[in-house]
């Protein structure tokens, strides 16, 4: 399993949605963490919940963690 710090660099949901994009081609889990940690409303928004969902939907993987806010999810 990849682990990522979403927190890396400017920490934006470009990192959530980058790691997603890798997973599915690689075929290999990731697990991100600290996501969006240093913004002023941290963790998964709405946008970035959609992304993980419908990865999820399109790989049909399963995926923990991944809520409204949620400062990590892994699937």
């Amino acid at each position: 399993m990849l682990i990522i710090d979403g927190s890396f660099g400017e920490g934006g949901g470009q990192i959530v949605r980058t790691s997603l994009t890798m997973s599915m081609l690689t075929k290999k889990p990731v697990r991100i963490i600290n996501i969006r940690k240093n913004r002023k409303n941290p963790g998964l928004s709405n946008q970035h919940l959609t992304c993980v969902k419908a990865s999820a939907g399109i790989c049909k993987a399963k995926v923990t963690g991944a809520e409204l806010r949620s400062a990590f999810f892994h699937g």
